[in-house]
């Protein structure tokens, strides 16, 4: 497959209407990973910056919700029953443009526009502006409040829809995520799932050293969640992870911890993370990370 080709059912077995993501064995959503990490370098350098370790972090983990787990009709983006997803770290929405554009959310020709005065597709996604985006980002912590409100319509409703939050832990810092961690157990939201990428990274650099959130798992577990913590950068783990996931109707919200790196998939990043939280490469380092990047995808 080249870098630069769009993914295609058919290539992967599956049809071009599906309700669940795409079908895709854990090999090829592995390859997913490495493709919008190699899409995200070119995407920044088109930008003139952006942030490429913390996007790389969840490489994995938006490729297998979006070529997996998602419940999505990605040529009805409006279809009342379709899984919702609401990136918390909006700064890698980077990574999410690729995916988007690849599921026919919008026209490949937009990514040509990415970071430009007036594009639909910029640093953080916006709900108003680009198809498939079920809730917009900026400051952080504030999308799983939202998504804990987006749940219980979803009961109030008797629709059976999930509803997806990526958050990054130096986010889990602010106060507004604890608060909504509380209001999901005691609305008893099972429908609610938030996926940790705990890179162990803020933007002001170690999480523990900011403020630290551990031991996550059982914070989560003490305000009434179910939790699961899984190497992030696992395929089959996290697939066998979120296809294991109660029936929406449950009572508790679900928390999957995953365990990443910063920077994962580029050597020097995994040695310096907090140098590329926010950057841009120079033309030289930037052809040998897309070689580095592309000899996986080979």
């Amino acid at each position: 497959m080249s870098v630069d080709a769009t993914y295609s059912a058919s290539a992967s077995g599956g049809t071009a209407t599906l309700d669940r993501g795409r079908p895709a064995a854990s090999g090829e959503l592995a390859r997913r990973a490495d493709w919008i990490r190699y899409h995200t370098v070119r995407l920044i350098d088109q930008a003139g910056l952006g942030h490429y370790s913390s996007t790389f972090s969840c490489a994995e983990i938006l490729a297998v919700l979006y070529y997996h787990t998602l419940r999505l009709r990605p040529a009805e983006p409006d279809w009342p029953d379709r899984d919702r997803f609401l990136l918390g770290k909006g700064h890698v929405a980077t990574g999410l443009w690729p995916v988007l554009a690849d599921l026919g959310y919008f026209p490949q020709a937009w990514l040509g526009r990415f970071g430009q005065v007036g594009s639909p597709l910029n640093d953080h996604p916006n709900m108003r502006l680009a198809p498939g985006i079920d809730f917009s980002s900026g400051s952080l912590g504030h999308n799983l409040s939202v998504a804990t409100g987006i749940a219980l319509a979803g009961r109030m409703q008797r629709r059976d829809y999930r509803t997806f939050v990526l958050t990054g832990d130096g986010e889990l810092q602010e106060g507004q995520v604890w608060e909504a961690v509380m209001a999901a157990s005691h609305y008893r939201l099972g429908s609610l799932v938030a996926v940790v990428d705990a890179n162990g990274f803020s933007g002001a650099g170690p999480t523990s050293e900011a403020m630290n959130i551990e031991p996550l798992g059982a914070r989560f577990e003490a305000f009434g969640w179910q939790v699961h913590e899984v190497d992030g950068h696992d395929v089959p783990t996290l697939v066998s992870t979120l296809d294991a996931l109660p029936d929406p109707s449950d009572s508790k919200p679900v928390c999957v911890i995953a365990r990443t790196r910063k920077g994962k998939g580029v050597a020097m990043m995994e040695q310096a993370p907090q140098a590329w939280h926010l950057g841009l490469l120079e033309p030289e380092v930037r052809e040998k990370v897309l070689e580095e990047i592309s000899e996986r995808l080979r």
